[in-house]
């Protein structure tokens, strides 16, 4: 299964705006995620993400009140789970933070994280960062507070009251294939600029406005590398909130080989057959060598989706 989708907590959608009901699940079972600038709090030792009881919450100096930011993820087996976000508190709360653990980014060590905790981890990433990043109203500008346990924000304006919800950022991944005169059947990868050195991944792109996900894969296809694509069949789809993004994976069929990089969009981009990408290395080994996207990625599915067709 693919990694970040397997987010088993029932979210209660129909009790969670009920602050009294949302109270009574803040007890000593609960599980708190700590997070901090989109980090996570792992164990140092075992590297395994740290789930705080409500004890150890409060034990970084945190009042009681200050529990009220604090973000509902789900319950499991009547255990409720929730995050809350440091990341505006005094450094103090920091200090404590780094005495139980250390923060990471989840997508390093997301390929060995069972995937039902790597699926909550991005959730409260997920969520703290579209909290943090939407302090005020996008139609007034007034500050707007968090509400319904944090899956809603709402405008303090009284003539404005205006609700907004968790934004999620849909983008089309392809992965293009073609059989050429020698009967050898190869896809085609792209690179930009800024990955590590070799890397070599799927084409992609946002889905614009009045636009339908097969032609968005058409679409950024051409703009990106010049190449003509049919057969436009869905595969996958995998959040990504990296910020907040669903990434929705295609494989389409190119008519033609000519290719023509956009350089404000690629780099460079290739055709592979899959005898050349048994010799790939993978993301983050060092070295010249061409490699593969991350593991925990959907385009890594895509390729070894193809790799294995």
């Amino acid at each position: 299964m693919l990694k970040y989708c397997e987010m088993n907590l029932d979210r209660a959608s129909n009790f969670r705006k009920d602050n009294t009901w949302l109270e009574s699940k803040k007890d000593k079972n609960s599980q708190w995620l700590v997070m901090f600038e989109d980090k996570n709090l792992f164990c140092s030792q075992t590297q395994e993400p740290l789930f705080l009881s409500k004890k150890q919450i409060l034990t970084l100096g945190l009042e009681t009140e200050q529990l009220s930011d604090a973000i509902f993820l789900g319950i499991d087996k009547q255990v409720s789970y929730f995050a809350l976000d440091f990341t505006t508190f005094d450094e103090t709360y920091i200090s404590n933070i780094n005495e139980l653990g250390e923060l990471y980014d989840v997508r390093h060590f997301g390929p060995n994280i069972k995937n039902e905790v790597a699926s909550i981890l991005i959730l409260a990433r997920a969520l703290c960062h579209w909290h943090r990043t939407h302090k005020f109203c996008g139609r007034c500008g007034t500050i707007n507070i968090l509400v319904e346990a944090g899956h809603s924000r709402i405008c303090t304006n009284q003539n404005c009251l205006h609700q907004t919800f968790p934004r999620t950022d849909p983008a089309v991944i392809m992965l293009v294939k073609k059989t050429f005169e020698d009967g050898t059947e190869r896809c085609l990868l792209g690179r930009q600029a800024s990955w590590p050195e070799g890397v070599f991944s799927t084409l992609a792109g946002f889905v614009d406005p009045g636009e339908t996900l097969e032609r968005a894969v058409k679409r950024e296809v051409l703009e990106e590398s010049g190449i003509q694509v049919k057969d436009v069949k869905y595969i996958a789809s995998q959040p990504w909130p990296f910020p907040s993004s669903i990434m929705l994976g295609f494989i389409a069929t190119a008519t033609d080989s000519n290719i023509e990089v956009d350089q404000d969009e690629l780099e460079q981009a290739k055709w592979f057959s899959r005898e050349e990408l048994k010799y790939f290395k993978d993301w983050g080994d060092e070295g010249v060598e061409f490699k593969l996207p991350r593991k925990d990625s959907i385009s890594r599915f895509l390729i070894d989706h193809w790799l294995s067709a």
